[in-house]
């Protein structure tokens, strides 16, 4: 789709394999998130709108298809929203598909209306959502939105009552989105799941990259289960495909990837903020993948960008921050 701050992402019925970077739901170890696994099996047979809070990083979007994935609708179209970029505009021909029109022509269905990072959508983009939104009277003339919602929020529970309060997050559209709230927790609370996520994303970078997927050591692994991973899911993948890129493991246990303290100039431990850590971390793991794809594809970037899974232009864009020219030089 062509709209700002819209993407429809037709892979909703393929395997959790398929290379998808938000696709990791992987079956739980630890108690609260089998917890969570239970509500989702539980609210994916109904229509309930979902409200799914947790920290960046913590796998919203992998958990909103998993339950689209679960859900009568699952072979309906999966449409994500990038709340903070839409603008009226761009929603004006979203909400004329969303609308119940499968009788019109030109009629549109769509499953599942995932709204990433609600409290972040314009005033005006909350009030055309609010009018499209059913209520029981326009749901039975067929003039309301159709799709199940899902939407998510990064912040925490004083920060939300606080944007509820100074109306910057409508406290009418709140309560139509949250029919069933779901806190996902952050990795460091959910530990015992990291072997099985690392076993997850070792398969899946070592297919994206067409690497032989390499073998841990006990080390290695139990600095995993030590550190505290502030990036949540989203850094422990980073971490294991920075390994499968560059084929040692040595890269992804010093400080720039999980987080360790440096002797300063008195000799002192020089501790950085976790949010420094974990944007060090994600700078430094993605610009050695992109070099190393170069490199495997002879600096063809056309060829990088499709291996990398990004777009051509996103991929020049993340070359001139790198500051690399044609050649490769800086």
């Amino acid at each position: 789709m062509g709209w700002r701050g819209v993407e429809v992402l037709e892979c909703v019925t393929g395997d959790t394999s398929s290379g998808d970077d938000c696709i990791y739901f992987v079956e739980a170890v630890s108690p609260v998130m089998r917890a969570v696994e239970l509500v989702v099996a539980n609210v994916a047979a109904t229509d309930f709108p979902v409200l799914l809070m947790g920290e960046s990083g913590s796998g919203k979007e992998a958990v909103a298809l998993e339950i689209h994935r679960r859900s009568r609708r699952a072979k309906e179209p999966f449409t994500k929203i990038a709340c903070g970029a839409l603008t009226l505009e761009s929603f004006e021909p979203l909400r004329r598909k969303l609308e119940m029109n499968d009788g019109q022509e030109g009629g549109s269905k769509i499953g599942t209306l995932f709204l990433d990072e609600i409290a972040d959508m314009a005033p005006t983009c909350q009030a055309a959502l609010l009018h499209a939104l059913p209520d029981d009277d326009l749901a039975a003339h067929g003039h309301a939105l159709s799709a199940r919602l899902i939407s998510t929020t990064g912040r925490a529970p004083l920060e939300l009552e606080d944007v509820l309060q100074r109306g910057i997050l409508r406290k009418d559209l709140f309560y139509r989105i949250n029919g069933v709230s779901l806190r996902l927790p952050p990795l460091r609370e959910r530990k015992e799941d990291i072997p099985a996520l690392v076993e997850f994303f070792l398969k899946k970078s070592s297919s994206l990259l067409s690497q032989p997927i390499p073998s841990l050591s006990a080390q290695l692994l139990e600095t995993f289960q030590e550190y505290s991973w502030p990036g949540n899911i989203r850094e422990l993948e980073n971490s294991v495909k920075k390994i499968v890129a560059l084929g040692d493991e040595s890269t992804a246990t010093g400080w720039g990837a999980l987080g360790r303290a440096e002797k300063g100039p008195n000799g002192e431990d020089e501790i950085l903020s976790l949010k420094e850590a974990a944007r060090a971390a994600s700078r430094q793991v993605e610009r050695e993948l992109i070099l190393k794809v170069l490199e495997r594809t002879h600096w063809n970037r056309k060829r990088a960008a499709r291996q990398l899974q990004v777009s051509y232009k996103a991929l020049l864009y993340k070359l001139r921050q790198m500051g690399l020219d044609k050649s490769g030089s800086f």
